[in-house]
């Protein structure tokens, strides 16, 4: 193998800058070309491509989002649009490569994959909901900064007596509202996974009003089917049960934009590093990831047609120590 690009694409994650350096400087010390493919596929639609040396990734490991940009791209979802692609990589004579992203990204990487072209996937998601990996990168850093907020919006609501909803990112994976509600003392957590019933979170806001605490917070997942404004809603119509006045904040983007913290920098550094050492065994059409604190490979035909559990039997344990 002579050479190999690297692209980001999907939402962007704590983490990616140091994920592209770990492939760029181990591809050249293994005598490689390494490419960097700007906007994620659309870049590759588009031969948005350029070599990247040593020194074009120096200084990038402290800084958030990705040095390569992301971006949607319908084209790449019809064959053609990956055929466009596949010309793209052949035109620069790459051999092969690295997809950092989650899902969407994966399922793209998994589909050039079955059309010849070798990739290797490395796993990359604030919602980490992607299977083939205990832990993504960019999860710890955007869960800090998530748990931050709580605690600020704490101080202010004890100020006040208040209760504060507070709702973060996932769509449709729980893991950052019911993680962050547990690390941060929530009354109540609300999930997608997990119907919620409004009545019963009131019922208890109510409880903790009445405990004396000078304060409530329920943490609430943005794709629930009660998130932050449904709840709102219906706190609105009900405000006699709560005994709190209530305040809605929602986190929303601000989660993806933090500085990456040492976990999600090491992390990043591993599962790239270890991408290109997959590719030098010859070895392709899988997913880096971390299980059990190992590196470790799945394939990404596995890795789409998979959903990762969620821990959903830690809610009770939110719920008692709520208490």
């Amino acid at each position: 193998m002579k050479s190999i690009a690297v692209l980001t694409s999907g939402g962007d994650a704590p983490g990616m800058n140091a994920a592209i350096r770990a492939v760029v400087r181990t591809g050249i010390d293994k005598g490689w070309t390494v490419f960097g493919v700007r906007n994620g596929y659309a870049g590759l639609v588009a031969d948005n491509i350029k070599p990247l040396g040593r020194r074009d990734v120096g200084g990038i490991m402290q800084l958030g989002g990705t040095m390569l940009g992301s971006a949607r791209c319908m084209e790449f979802k019809i064959e053609e649009g990956r055929r466009k692609a596949l010309r793209t990589l052949n035109q620069h004579q790459i051999e092969a490569l690295v997809v950092i992203g989650g899902n969407g990204s994966q399922m793209g990487a998994c589909a050039l994959s079955q059309m010849g072209f070798p990739v290797v996937g490395v796993a990359s998601t604030i919602d980490n909901d992607l299977y083939g990996s205990d832990t993504t990168i960019g999860v710890d850093t955007a869960l800090n900064i998530a748990l931050e907020a709580i605690d600020r919006l704490k101080t202010t609501a004890s100020s006040l007596q208040r209760a504060f909803l507070i709702e973060v990112m996932g769509r449709d994976c729980g893991y950052l509202a019911l993680m962050a509600g547990i690390a941060g003392g929530a009354e109540a957590v609300v999930i997608p996974e997990v119907e919620a019933d409004p009545e019963a979170i009131a019922s208890d806001l109510r409880a903790a009003y009445e405990r004396g605490k000078p304060h409530a917070l329920v943490v609430v997942s943005e794709g629930a089917h009660y998130n932050a404004a449904g709840l709102m809603g219906y706190f609105e119509e009900h405000r006699e049960q709560l005994g709190f006045d209530v305040r809605a904040t929602i986190l929303g983007h601000v989660q993806r934009g933090g500085i990456p913290g040492a976990f999600d920098r090491l992390l990043a550094t591993r599962l790239g590093a270890a991408a290109t050492d997959v590719l030098e065994r010859g070895e392709h059409g899988v997913l880096v990831g971390d299980i059990k604190d190992d590196i470790a490979t799945t394939l990404l035909t596995e890795v789409i047609a998979n959903k990762k559990p969620l821990p959903v039997h830690m809610l009770e344990l939110a719920r008692i120590l709520a208490k």
